[in-house]
C-alpha cells in the first residue's frame, strides 16, 4: 500500500511537506500508519527535492539562522538558466525577503515548494536521517519523489546529474547496511532510457545494482492510452518486445494512472507528434486538462494529461457502460500481465470519474484525479453490481485474485510477445522454475475477433487443453492450431490443463 504523503503540508495534496517526521493530525498518528503496516507492506514518499515554505527549515532560512541559512539554493536571476529542464511553465526562481535582504530561491515545482541544497552536507545528512526514520516507522519501500531534479548546477539541465545518482547510491548503500529488506523506488517522469538509468550499475561481485531496486515504468501509461485510443496494439507489442529485462534483483514498477495524471515526457521517441496530439485531443474532448512545461527556447510542450483513466478511455458524454467497463478492464489486464510489479492507483480500483469540483476548489488541474471520498457512500456503490464502480471493482479484484495463483506472473518470470493480430496484445509468461506457460490475450478493439493460435509452439504436454482462467472457457487443440474468439476488449488468461 502506497500511502501518499501523510505529513502536514501547505499545498499540492501533501507534496509540499511542512514536517517530514510528523503525521498530519487530521489523518491520525504514527500508530495508525503502523496499524496499516501490520497487514500490508507500506510505501512511504520521501519528498526530498523540496520542502514547504511554511516548514521550520525555510522559516529559519528567512531569519538567516545557522545552519539553515545554507539549506536552500539561491541564484541571481541575471544568470543564464535557460538550460534548466522545467516540469512546469512557472518561474524557476522565487524572490523572498530574508534577514539578509532580498534573495531568489530555487523553486522547481512551485513558489510554495523550495528546493533543498544537497551540496550542503548537513542537508544530505538530515535527509538521510529522515529516510532512516521512515524505516523505523515501518516503511518497506521508500519512494524517492522527483529524484531526477535533486542536484542543481548552473549551466546544466539540472536533470539526472552525476551527483544525483551519487546521492541515490549513497542512500541505497545505507539502507542495504541497516535495512536490507527495504526497497528503493525512484519516481522519474522522463523518457525510458533516462528512467532506467536509476537502476544504477550492476555490481559484479554481488550481481545486483547499486541504485534503485524498482523504477516507475512511466512510458507504459501513454503507450497504453495510444493503444486503446487507436485500437492498434502494434506499438505496445513492439515496445514491450524491445525492452531489455531489468538487472537481477530489480523490477519495473508498472503503472498507468497515478495521482499525477499521465506523464507525456516518457512518450518522447515512442509516439509521433501526431499521436501525442491525438491523446491531447481526446483528453480535451473527455473534459480533462493538459499541463505544459517550459522549454529552453521559450516554447512549451505537453508535460501531463490531467484526467482520470476511466474518463480518458471512455467519453463521459456518450457512455456505453458495458463497452466502457470492458475497455477499462482491458487497460488493467495489460498492466497485470506484464513482467514487473503492478501498481494500481486507488481510483483505478473503481473507475473514478473526473472531479470538476476538485479543480474548482483548488485551481489545480491535477486535482481532477485526486477526489476524496466518503467511505460509507463509496462502499455502497462498490457493493452495487449495477453501478459502474461496483462492476470495475469486481473485475479488478477478480483479476488480482487469479493473478496471485499463477507462478507465471512472478515479477521476474520470462515474458515473450506473440504476434497474433494487430488489435490484440498477446504475451506468453513462463514460470521462473520453467514448466508450462500462461498466455495473456487482451483485445484492444471494440470489434469481435477470431484468432488462429498455434498452441503447438508453447511446449505443453500432449493431451492438454487450454483453459481460460477468467471465463473458465476450455479451448481444445492444445498441441495444434485452435480458433480463439475475443469479444470487444475481452481478456483471456490461458493455462494448459489436463483433459
Amino acid at each position: 500500500v502506497h500511502i501518499l504523503p501523510f505529513f502536514p503540508y501547505s499545498s499540492d495534496d501533501g507534496f509540499s511537506v511542512i514536517d517530514y517526521l510528523v503525521v498530519d493530525p487530521a489523518l491520525g498518528t504514527w500508530d495508525d500508519v503502523k496499524a496499516i503496516g501490520s497487514g500490508y507492506k507500506l510505501m512511504f514518499d520521501a519528498v526530498v527535492n523540496h520542502v514547504s515554505r511554511e516548514s521550520a527549515w525555510f522559516q529559519a532560512f528567512l531569519r538567516a539562522e545557522k545552519p539553515f541559512d545554507d539549506y536552500f539554493i539561491t541564484a541571481d536571476p541575471a544568470q543564464d538558466l535557460s538550460e534548466v529542464v522545467r516540469p512546469r511553465a512557472l518561474p524557476l526562481l522565487t524572490p523572498v525577503e530574508t534577514a539578509n535582504g532580498l534573495q531568489h530561491v530555487w523553486t522547481t515545482f512551485s513558489e510554495d515548494q523550495i528546493d533543498l541544497n544537497f551540496a550542503n552536507v548537513d542537508v544530505l545528512m538530515r535527509v538521510t536521517g529522515v529516510l532512516l526514520a521512515y524505516v523505523a516507522a515501518g516503511a518497506d519501500l521508500i519512494r524517492l519523489d522527483a529524484i531526477a531534479f535533486l542536484w542543481k548546477e548552473v549551466g546544466t539541465t539540472c536533470l539526472h546529474l552525476p551527483q544525483t545518482h551519487a546521492v541515490v547510491k549513497l542512500w541505497r548503500a545505507v539502507l542495504d547496511l541497516v535495512a536490507p529488506n527495504v526497497i528503493v523506488i525512484t519516481e522519474t517522469n522522463v523518457p525510458h532510457m533516462d528512467n532506467i538509468s536509476y537502476f544504477g550499475s550492476v555490481l559484479p561481485e554481488a550481481r545486483y545494482t547499486d541504485e534503485a531496486q524498482m523504477v516507475y515504468n512511466f512510458s507504459l501509461g501513454p503507450v497504453v492510452l495510444h493503444t486503446l485510443r487507436s485500437g492498434d496494439a502494434t506499438m505496445l507489442s513492439d515496445w514491450v518486445a524491445s525492452q531489455e529485462p531489468p538487472p537481477s534483483g530489480s523490477a519495473f514498477f508498472n503503472f498507468i494512472a497515478s495521482h499525477d495524471g499521465i506523464g507525456m515526457r516518457p512518450a518522447e521517441n515512442l509516439l509521433t507528434p501526431q499521436e501525442v496530439q491525438a491523446l491531447v485531443d481526446q483528453t480535451a474532448a473527455h473534459r480533462g486538462r493538459v499541463s505544459y512545461r517550459a522549454n529552453a527556447d521559450g516554447s512549451s510542450s505537453v508535460y501531463e494529461l490531467n484526467i482520470t483513466l476511466y474518463d480518458f478511455l471512455n467519453d463521459p458524454a456518450a457512455a456505453k457502460p458495458e463497452l466502457d467497463i470492458a475497455r477499462f478492464l482491458a487497460s488493467q489486464a495489460i498492466l497485470l500481465s506484464l513482467a514487473g510489479v503492478p501498481g494500481i492507483y486507488v481510483h483505478s480500483l473503481f473507475g473514478s470519474r473526473n472531479c470538476e469540483a476538485c479543480v474548482a476548489e483548488t485551481g489545480r488541474a491535477r486535482s481532477i484525479n485526486r477526489e476524496k471520498f466518503d467511505l460509507a457512500s463509496l462502499s455502497q456503490r462498490l457493493d452495487d453490481a449495477s453501478c459502474h464502480e461496483g462492476q470495475v471493482f469486481a473485475g479488478v479484484r477478480r483479476m488480482l485474485a487469479l493473478r496471485k495463483t499463477q507462478p507465471a506472473f512472478h515479477p521476474a518470470a520470462q515474458q515473450r510477445v506473440l504476434s497474433l493480430h494487430r488489435s490484440v496484445f498477446a504475451l506468453e509468461r513462463t514460470p521462473l522454475s520453467g514448466g508450462e506457460p500462461l498466455i495473456c490475450l487482451v483485445s484492444t478493439t471494440d470489434q469481435p475477433l477470431k484468432l488462429t493460435v498455434d498452441f503447438a509452439t508453447h511446449g505443453v504436454k500432449a493431451g492438454s487443453v487450454w483453459r481460460d482462467l477468467i471465463s473458465a472457457d476450455v479451448l481444445h487443440g492444445a498441441t495444434g492450431e485452435s480458433h480463439v474468439s475475443l469479444n470487444p476488449y475481452m481478456v483471456r488468461w490461458l493455462v494448459p490443463s489436463r483433459r
